[in-house]
């Protein structure tokens, strides 16, 4: 074993050893050293980065991104240990990154979206989504963490989810309000009823008692979607979305009830999950109500101010 990959082993543990998962790290990782070998070269350059972030020809400009960055942690970790390595400058190769423009559902348009679940076949299949996209609707869940909940993370009794991975595997607690663990309860009921014997410990579970996997439950979801009238060439409505509707619609009633909104943000940011508020801040100014909202307050403030 070289000394590159020697000190690459070293890396990686000490990534695991701090908490984080090695994920595609520790998979793109080898390869790069693989290649700066194959280049008869004992150092990490900026040149050489580049070049193999870059490869093959007409690779994604997001998939380069993620390799430089991958690089450039692995180069400053090196770089420590001899000034030789050179750590690629933040930015380099960067891909431009534009996030879609969130579907605000209505309460309504809610409402008809677990109503149609009544219509799913086999009634396991039906009460599932119908409290799966119900608790992603009232908590702002991600619905990978929705997914990936177990029986023991959901607790009946004080009325508190448990997600234990949520992204970069933190760990964070979600308050219920009552009706929302009303329905959890009931559902939980009606899934040991119809599924006596499951062949997993997740809280959903399919038909067949396994996991949910998150392809079928989009095409669920497109098929829900479709049926009702809200899915059409142009508008593409995501089960993430209803995360995003959680988060506006917070927002929006902060506003019109007077709340401290600079109060109400980093608070939000933490039930949400947000590694960083500018996460939850997007919001402000990827809603159009929510800026009309804004520039309203900003007017009356400055007005009082004259």
């Amino acid at each position: 074993m070289s000394a590159l990959a020697e000190h690459l082993d070293d890396y990686l543990r000490l990534r695991r050893g701090l908490g984080f998962q090695l994920g595609r790290h520790g998979e793109v990782l080898p390869r790069f050293v693989a290649y700066v070998e194959a280049n008869k070269a004992t150092t990490v350059t900026v040149e050489l980065a580049a070049a193999w972030a870059r490869l093959p020809e007409g690779i994604k400009a997001i998939t380069v991104d993620f390799r430089i960055s991958a690089v450039r942690g692995f180069a400053r970790y090196l770089h420590a240990l001899d000034p030789a390595h050179e750590i690629p400058p933040p930015g380099l190769l960067a891909a431009p990154r534009r996030r879609p423009t969130p579907y605000i559902y209505t309460p309504d348009q809610i409402a008809e979206v677990l109503r149609t679940t009544r219509r799913l076949r086999p009634p396991l299949r039906a009460v599932t989504y119908r409290t799966l996209l119900g608790l992603v609707a009232a908590t702002g869940m991600r619905s990978g963490e929705a997914f990936a909940l177990t029986r023991s993370d959901v607790d009946l009794v004080e009325g508190m989810v448990t997600v234990r991975h949520a992204k970069f595997d933190r760990i964070r607690l979600v308050p219920l309000h009552r009706s929302v663990t009303v329905e959890l309860g009931a559902y939980a009921t009606t899934r040991d009823r119809l599924r006596p014997a499951p062949s997993c410990d997740r809280f959903f579970v399919s038909v067949t008692g396994r996991p949910l996997r998150r392809g079928e439950a989009e095409g669920v979801f497109r098929e829900i979607t479709t049926a009702i009238g809200l899915r059409t060439e142009t508008v593409h409505p995501r089960i993430h979305d209803l995360r995003h509707t959680f988060a506006v619609r917070t927002l929006i009633d902060g506003h019109r009830n007077g709340a401290d909104i600079s109060s109400l943000l980093p608070v939000l940011s933490t039930y949400l999950g947000h590694v960083e508020p500018a996460n939850t801040y997007w919001y402000l100014s990827a809603v159009p109500e929510l800026m009309q909202l804004a520039a309203a307050r900003l007017e009356r403030h400055e007005a009082g101010q004259s």
